[in-house]
């Protein structure tokens, strides 16, 4: 008996044991007059791209018009997340296919 409630909390202990703290493994930004873009990726799986361009420069119409993505990884069940997005003057335009549609 003493066995087992040994073993279940070593077990808790183990599962309650922080994790490592992610790495960049790729960074990548290019930002010009015309639009900027970047890309940024973790060891854990976590993933950030985004491009920027300008739009109806010069014109009372001028916004920015964003495209990106994002990922990440699950930590308990391994799963894969990712939403993509558009941003410019119609608002934030999130889609992914674990989020629910209008």
């Amino acid at each position: 008996m003493k066995f087992l409630i040994v073993f279940v909390a070593l077990f808790a202990i183990a599962l309650a044991a922080p994790r490592p703290d992610a790495e960049i493994v790729k960074s990548e930004s290019d930002v010009g007059p015309e639009g900027y873009s970047f890309a940024v990726a973790t060891s854990d799986g976590t993933e950030k791209n985004e491009d920027g361009k300008l739009k109806n420069v010069g014109t009372e119409e001028e916004a920015i018009v964003v495209h990106g993505s994002y990922t990440w990884v699950d930590e308990k069940t391994g799963e894969k997340f990712t939403v993509t997005y558009v941003a410019d003057e119609n608002g934030f335009q999130p889609q992914g296919a674990h989020l629910p549609v209008a």
